[in-house]
């Protein structure tokens, strides 16, 4: 299977880190494929993960988003990202 680039929003559970420090979280983590993010108080970060699939593109953004620190909600995928499937 051929790897390719999947975009998607992780959403995560409010804490007190500020956007700065949890950017260098997630870039320790590995995580250099993501922006973080807040919106009207939530925070979240959005992936351009390469992958296999879009199941291990997702694994894969959770398990740094853990290592940073970080607890996910939900996943959120644009609509005209399902329709290049």
């Amino acid at each position: 299977m051929t790897a390719r680039i999947f975009e998607f929003t992780l959403w995560l559970e409010p804490e007190s880190r500020d956007l700065l420090e949890w950017s260098n979280a997630l870039y320790e983590a590995g995580a250099d494929d993501s922006s973080p993010g807040l919106h009207c108080g939530e925070p979240y970060v959005s992936f351009h993960r390469e992958a296999e699939s879009f199941e291990a593109a997702v694994r894969s953004a959770y398990r740094d988003i853990q290592a940073a620190g970080g607890r996910v909600v939900r996943c959120e995928i644009a609509e005209e990202e399902l329709v290049a499937w």
